[in-house]
């Protein structure tokens, strides 16, 4: 009897795939329904590039009018300077106190940024975790500041800085003091209300834990609920401090040739004869320094404190 005929093995390893194949293989798989189409991306690239060039365009022309001589900053503008120099960062502390006025910026921006967090951290502390007559009515009228333009403040705290003046001799108007008290009143409204939205994102079982260990309600909120809620803190210390630092309105009014800060002392580079619009450019620059380096610096805790409490 003959052996049934067998079939010759197969062979153990495949071919291999070819570079056409396996192109047509990757353009073939099937696109995840969550990834944004082509026509959007292009779209968002687009967007952002005219948006970064609209942002970094002032910068560009502020950069290169300080590094050029006053006649070429009033001549006809050219995108390319061909004299460069370096004489307006010198000039602008000569030709105002500027050192003066960045002095008291700084005074007076930090002054009213240690108070703002100080009172908003025990207001909101106390709205958040404690249950009072007139709660809501103080959340409601604390919020409700916010809808007034700060002109509207402007007259009544003059008459009133005026009035204590003459009755008891303390002098807020043309002071320091007076126009920190003044920041307080439209920086401290809002630091608290962002604060009570943090607070109230932090679990309540620590202060319970706190308090059974022995700490008391303030030890608890230094030793606890402050250090969970450095995020919020640190958002309401910058916002707090940048708008001191450039307010304009109330620091025209409040102040006097002493107590004048940056934001009003540039006005100082414009005389009856000429403008030195160098010097303001290079003076600009100088006066933003502080304020962008804080903010780089202080980014991720601005943002993580902005956006806590928005969901629960």
């Amino acid at each position: 009897m003959s052996s049934p005929q067998t079939a010759p093995p197969a062979s153990s390893t495949a071919a291999p795939e070819s570079p056409t194949a396996a192109r047509r293989s990757r353009t073939a798989a099937p696109r995840s329904p969550m990834a944004a189409p082509p026509s959007f991306l292009w779209t968002r690239r687009v967007f952002l590039t005219l948006l970064t060039g609209f942002v970094l365009l002032p910068v560009y022309v502020m950069v290169s009018s300080s590094l050029k001589p006053l006649e070429d900053v009033t001549g006809s503008f050219r995108w390319l300077p061909t004299d460069l120099t370096i004489r307006p960062y010198i000039d602008i502390w000569s030709t105002v106190p500027l050192a003066k006025y960045f002095v008291n910026s700084l005074v007076v921006a930090g002054a009213a940024t240690v108070c703002s967090v100080v009172i908003a951290v025990f207001a909101a502390y106390a709205v958040s975790r404690y249950d009072f007559r007139g709660k809501r009515v103080f959340s409601v009228t604390v919020l409700s500041t916010q809808m007034f333009p700060g002109i509207l403040f402007l007259l009544p705290l003059f008459l009133i800085y005026v009035n204590i003046g003459n009755a008891t001799g303390i002098a807020l108007f043309g002071s320091r003091g007076g126009l920190i008290l003044t920041y307080l009143t439209f920086s401290l409204p809002f630091s608290i209300w962002m604060l009570i939205g943090y607070f109230d994102s932090v679990p309540r079982d620590l202060d319970e834990a706190a308090l059974v260990d022995g700490c008391g309600p303030l030890k608890a909120l230094f030793r606890v609920v402050v250090p969970a809620a450095i995020p919020g803190i640190v958002a309401v210390a910058v916002y707090a401090f940048m708008t001191a630092w450039g307010e304009v309105l109330f620091a025209s009014v409040m102040t006097n040739d002493t107590t004048r800060t940056l934001a009003v002392g540039l006005q100082g580079y414009s005389t009856q004869n000429d403008v030195y619009w160098n010097q303001i450019m290079a003076a600009s620059l100088v006066v933003s320094v502080p304020v962008v380096a804080g903010f780089l610096l202080l980014q991720r805790y601005l943002v993580a404190g902005l956006t806590a409490g928005a969901v629960k």
